[in-house]
């Protein structure tokens, strides 16, 4: 099982705004792709239904089309009843370190639209992803 999830995501020319770095809502796409790869190298067929509910981040360093790719990597740094904590890094060209993010994704009930809370074998997988593998 994979513990940290990681993809690499080309800058693409719509990401770059007027001042001629990538727009910071742009980041919110690249943790969302992390997030997504975290959560079905976890549950794969078993993934659940989850819907975002907080994500914080903290600019470090801007990048631009010149960075070329970033990588965003995204782990597990908690659960309660329902929700699971993540938290990710985006690096751009040469690894350099350009935002560090805090997630909360809640599991969702897909019939009634409502928060859900975790199986057992759920918070098994993710305490399993905590501890290291």
């Amino acid at each position: 099982m994979d513990v940290t999830a990681e993809v690499t995501i080309p800058i693409r020319w719509r990401d770059v705004d007027a001042y001629g770095h990538v727009n910071n809502a742009v980041f919110l796409n690249y943790l969302e792709e992390a997030r997504d790869r975290l959560v079905s190298s976890l549950f794969g067929e078993q993934a659940w239904d989850f819907v975002i509910a907080r994500v914080a981040i903290d600019y470090r360093s801007e990048l631009d089309q010149d960075d070329g790719e970033v990588v965003v990597e995204c782990r597990v740094t908690g659960f309660g009843t329902s929700s699971v904590r993540t938290a990710e890094r985006v690096l751009g060209g040469g690894g350099k370190l350009s935002a560090e993010s805090e997630s909360v994704i809640v599991a969702r009930d897909p019939e009634t639209g409502r928060s859900r809370p975790l199986t057992d074998g759920e918070k098994a997988i993710l305490q399993r992803a905590m501890d290291g593998g």
